[in-house]
Formats: C-alpha cells, structure tokens, sequence
C-alpha cells in the first residue's frame, strides 16, 4: 500500500474517496479510529492508502481534479513505502 493523502480535512477525504470510487481504485481510510479516539482535535490525520499498481493513476486524478497540493511524496524507486 503506498500513502496518497493525509490530511484532517474530512472534505478532501470525502471528495478523494468520491474520485477514487468512480475511477473503480480501491482504497483504505487509515487512521479513522484514532481519529474518532481523539475528539476529532486534528491531533491524527486521516491518510488514504492505495495499491501501489494504481499509485501513477490516482496521483494524475487526485492532480488533475485540483488537488495535488494535498498528495504525499511518491516513494523513490525501489523503496517500498
């Protein structure tokens, strides 16, 4: 699984999760228990993981769609994340 995004915005995670979902790549909200753990104070990101075969298409949607701002640093190659 390679990290795509991490942030608390629960908005960005909604609209990732939205264009993910349509582009048929399947995804995992980590971190989503310790967020609810902590009284949502922001003090654990939320992160989205993705299957490191999709990583080079959900990183063009996520940039495409305005959000490339918001994506982690691609793993250097051959370094699994």
């Amino acid at each position: 699984m390679e990290e795509l995004i991490r942030t608390n915005d629960l908005v960005i995670i909604s609209f990732v999760e939205a264009l993910l979902k349509e582009a048929d790549i399947d995804y995992f909200v980590a971190d989503q228990a310790m967020s609810a753990l902590e009284g949502m104070v922001g003090a654990f990101p939320r992160r989205v993981l993705i299957d490191a075969d999709d990583a080079d298409r959900a990183r063009r949607l996520i940039a495409d769609a305005g959000l490339g701002h918001e994506l982690r640093p691609a793993p250097k190659a051959g370094r699994e994340a």
